[in-house]
């Protein structure tokens, strides 16, 4: 004759084994995030061409004002959020890399020369800039990260290179702060056509 515990102790070893499963599930969807945000962070700051241009970005802000100091770097990281997307989902966009090089190119051109332009206009150069950068961080998408928490790493990394490119562009205050900066504008820009040299070799 069959026990009567014998069905409750394969149900409690049932019921175990299912918690089991359950735990390690969300351990690794808790890994799998943390690693998505954590290379998402650092995916902007690893790239020469990503980091300038987004630091470039800001000083472009802070030296074209209000309203472009704050618009400039929430059209960025929006754009690149729809560009990740269309990384992510596999759409082609032609010349990504050579996009990237030029955007390098024109941010640290309109640092050296000044260039105030229109609202419209910044706006529109930022948002393509933001498209191809965003497109290139979806197509790096690590395998193992989570998308969501991916793309929340590589936005909120722009926004803190963007701040410093506001705090480095509010050196046009300082007596040689102006000429400091077209500097740098003028860096940026060779190591842009470095970068685009490189693509088309």
């Amino acid at each position: 004759m069959q026990s009567a515990h014998g069905p409750l102790r394969r149900g409690a070893v049932f019921s175990t084994a299912l918690c089991l499963l359950c735990g390690t599930a969300l351990a690794h969807t808790e890994q799998s995030a943390t690693g998505g945000l954590m290379s998402g962070l650092l995916h902007p700051v690893q790239g020469l061409d990503h980091l300038l241009a987004m630091v470039a970005v800001g000083i472009w802000g802070a030296f074209l004002g209000a309203p472009l100091v704050w618009a400039l770097p929430v059209v960025f990281p929006l754009l690149m959020v729809i560009g990740a997307v269309l990384g992510i989902a596999g759409v082609p966009v032609a010349s990504v890399e050579a996009g990237i090089a030029i955007s390098v190119v024109l941010l640290g051109s309109v640092i050296l020369t000044g260039w105030r332009a229109p609202v419209a206009a910044a706006l529109a150069l930022v948002a393509v800039f933001g498209v191809l950068h965003g497109h290139a961080h979806g197509t790096e998408l690590p395998e193992a990260a989570s998308p969501a928490a991916y793309s929340a790493g590589f936005v909120i990394a722009t926004g803190l290179l963007h701040v410093a490119g506001i705090a480095l562009g509010r050196l046009d205050c300082l007596p040689r702060g102006r000429a400091l900066l077209r500097g740098t504008g003028a860096a940026m820009a060779l190591a842009g056509t470095w970068m685009l040299a490189r693509v088309w070799s």
